[in-house]
Parts: structure tokens; sequence; C-alpha cells
């Protein structure tokens, strides 16, 4: 497997639908990963954009809620809770006690157990949606490619965010 200077993976030039999908998921988790890299717990719950209350550490959490939301409740059906609680913004809240290993420790938690529950799964088997989703979607369900495809462009537009906020901290850019 190619990676990037930096250690993320590349994904490959020629490949089929699922491995494509796939490894642009994997590179944009790795991309989170890599703008929270040699930060200090400070530093990670600094909102540097305002007005916005948005932390390198609340996108971690968050991310982690999105990949048990989609991975779990909606493509497996399992009632679980939410990863950091009903008062928890989405994930974005933070906790004085929760630094960032814990949160990347949760986060690598839930991206292992949606890899495993779409293990064997086709791109066309499909999850059901909760009502209120199913309003915006138009449907009662949604395809594991569907999936796929919409975390792909949840890290990318939360990954241009922690671009953003990580150059507030430190003035580091790029991918």
């Amino acid at each position: 497997m190619q990676t990037t200077p930096d250690g993320r993976p590349v994904p490959p030039p020629h490949a089929g639908e699922r491995e494509n999908l796939e490894s642009w998921l994997d590179f944009h988790r790795a991309t989170l990963e890599l703008k929270c890299a040699g930060l200090d717990d400070r530093q990670l719950r600094l909102a540097s954009v305002a007005p916005s209350s948005m932390t390198l550490l609340g996108l971690v959490q968050h991310l982690a809620e999105v990949e048990r939301h989609w991975f779990q409740r909606v493509f497996a059906g399992e009632d679980v809770p939410l990863v950091y609680g009903e008062d928890s913004g989405d994930g974005f809240a933070l906790s004085p006690d929760r630094g960032i290993d814990a949160a990347l420790d949760l986060w690598r938690a839930e991206v292992a157990r949606g890899k495993e529950l779409i293990a064997d799964a086709s791109l066309e088997d499909s999850g059901a949606l909760p009502e209120r989703e199913a309003g915006y979607v138009g449907d009662q369900g949604v395809s594991l490619r569907w999936i796929l495809v919409h975390l792909i462009e949840e890290y990318a537009r939360h990954n241009g965010h922690a671009d953003l906020i990580r150059e507030g901290i430190d003035g580091a850019t790029g991918a």
C-alpha cells in the first residue's frame, strides 16, 4: 500500500468500487487523526475560528458518534446508546476529564466495529433510517454504498474544519 509522506494510506488509483470507497474513507479518517497529532490537551480544546466553538477534540468525538450512528444503528439496526450521551451535542461537548487519548480510543473502536459490521455486506445491502432522517432522504432505508459516500463527505467536510482550526492553533497547513 502506498502512503503519503505523512503516513496516510493513498487510495489505489485503479480499484473496484468497494475498495475505492473504503480506501477514501480510511484516507479521511487518517487525515482527521493527523490534524490532531502533536498538539497538547489545551490546544486540542481551542476553538480557533470565531464564533464557532468547534474544536479538534470535539471533532474526534463527533466522528465517533457519526461512525456509531451510521454503521451500528442505521446499517446493522443495533439499539446502541450515543457514545457520549444525550447531552453531548452530537459529540462536540467537551469533558474536562476526557482528553484526546480517550477520545481517539473510542473513535478507533467505533471505526473497527463499523468495519466489522460491513465486512461481508454488499454495497446494495440497506439499513433502516430513523423516521426523521428518512424524511430528509425520502426513503426508509439507504444502501451501504450511500452510507460510505456519506461518511466520505462527512469526514471531508469536517477535515476542512480541522484544517482551519489547526492553522489557527499553530499555523500548520496542508493535508
